[in-house]
């Protein structure tokens, strides 16, 4: 990639924007905020960290949406932060109107790029978003999945004292608390997670998965998590970028697959050169198909909030 703009820089969008440049993901990296100074701070900080890691990576700032012209990628952090005791939901129609403001301007200055939304809730935001645009699906997609399936390994390698390298989790559904850990699809190199684990000891790590990102808003009080999330998102356009065909977990357009249709979730996807390039569809036993069906039910009650 040439260029990648980042809007909204706070904790989320400044991380992430160290990682895309520490790994030279693309040659410029645009950081847009309504603050003034701050996207011109953050960037400045940022570049003068090049000589150290080592990067060739152009960072600029701006106020001005316009100067994400010529993206191949859009990355939306912007929104208002959930407080303790919120759930992504509770941000729904403050969020809502800040994306059609980003997302109107991306179809007008950088109307080839592809659109990676982060702002919760981020399932009924990536649909708001591909909506908005019109856009085929592959262009449009949200990051959860991965942030959510790695919280999950990591709390299986805390549990097994295990090398994390060898533990591959997967999440599916709505990023909240109605999130389905596939525990059926987890394994440590391979083998499944059930044959180290007990049943409660799993169930425990569910839980804690679902409340993965409240547990951190909870312990830090006045910040939500950032560092997991910013390194989810620049995996995600690493894997594009380099046309990697790398399978994530993502919120992506359903057409068809799992039996809906007009809705985002977190499914598993085929991440290339031309963006969200398949969903997988696992084969499904009842109790998880249950409770996918329940994540589904619980995002079409906030998309409803959208024709209200």
């Amino acid at each position: 990639m040439q260029k990648i703009t980042i809007v909204g820089v706070g904790r989320v969008g400044e991380s992430t924007a160290h990682n895309l440049a520490k790994h030279e993901t693309c040659r410029e990296i645009m950081l847009i905020d309504i603050m003034e100074g701050v996207p011109q701070g953050t960037a400045l900080d940022i570049q003068e960290s090049a000589p150290i890691y080592d990067f060739d990576t152009k960072l600029t700032g701006s106020n001005e949406l316009k100067d994400m012209a010529g993206s191949d990628m859009v990355v939306i952090t912007a929104g208002v932060p959930r407080k303790p005791g919120m759930s992504r939901s509770d941000v729904l129609e403050t969020n809502l109107a800040v994306l059609y403001g980003i997302v109107d301007e991306v179809v007008k200055h950088a109307p080839q790029a592809m659109l990676l939304t982060v702002t919760n809730p981020v399932d009924v935001l990536t649909y708001a978003a591909w909506k908005r645009t019109g856009w085929p699906r592959h262009r449009v997609f949200g990051m959860a999945g991965v942030l959510d399936s790695a919280r999950m390994a990591s709390f299986v390698a805390m549990e097994t004292g295990f090398s994390v390298k060898d533990i591959n989790a997967m999440v599916l559904g709505g990023h909240g608390d109605s999130m389905v850990p596939m525990t059926r699809f987890t394994t440590i190199n391979g083998i499944p997670v059930e044959h180290f684990l007990s049943k409660e000891k799993i169930e425990k790590i569910i839980k804690r998965t679902r409340e993965g990102g409240a547990e951190i808003l909870n312990l830090r009080k006045t910040a939500s998590a950032y560092d997991a999330p910013a390194a989810a998102i620049a995996s995600m356009i690493d894997a594009i970028s380099h046309n990697r065909r790398h399978i994530l977990p993502a919120v992506a357009v359903l057409d068809g697959e799992y039996g809906l249709k007009d809705i985002c979730m977190g499914v598993p996807c085929v991440f290339g050169e031309h963006g969200m390039e398949k969903v997988i569809e696992l084969p499904l036993i009842a109790q998880e198909a249950a409770e996918f069906k329940r994540s589904a039910e619980s995002v079409r009650a906030d998309l409803a909030k959208l024709k209200n």
